[in-house]
């Protein structure tokens, strides 16, 4: 399976189209994505932390990068690597991703927290796939 290959059926480019919080303390963070036809996501159960991030990241704010990302970044830069899109999927009771790369060769990092997986998507503005059984149409209230 190549990388760059066409976007597979059972998968939907998205959007983040909200990032929020559940709580009022700012504990637990909360994403929305939107497919191009209006199916959504709620994403919940990561921390705020991650949260706060996405949302610096969406408004390109690159202030604050927390060092793990910092890290990711100096390793591809060394090894010649792209992260090129995340998919993400559930897996049991929880989402995980999985983060493609590519550059010198082909690399596919598997089972990894969803959240972290996000935020890098954005920080990179690279495409974020859904698998499509999680978009649900949207609830008019």
């Amino acid at each position: 399976m190549e990388i760059n290959q066409q976007q597979e059926p059972d998968y939907e480019s998205v959007t983040i189209d909200y990032v929020g919080f559940v709580d009022p303390y700012a504990v637990e963070g909360m994403l929305v994505l939107k497919s191009d036809d209006g199916k959504e996501f709620h994403m919940r159960a990561f921390s705020g932390e991650v949260a706060r991030h996405i949302a610096s990241f969406t408004e390109e704010s690159r202030d604050s990068v927390p060092t793990i990302y910092k890290m990711l970044e100096e390793i591809c830069e060394e090894n010649e690597l792209v992260l090129v899109k995340v998919k993400i999927y559930d897996s049991g009771e929880v989402l995980r991703a999985n983060l493609y790369f590519t550059g010198k060769k082909d690399l596919v990092l598997r089972n990894y927290r969803a959240s972290d997986a996000m935020a890098l998507a954005v920080f990179y503005n690279i495409p974020i796939l859904v698998r499509k059984n999680l978009l649900k149409e949207k609830l008019e209230a």
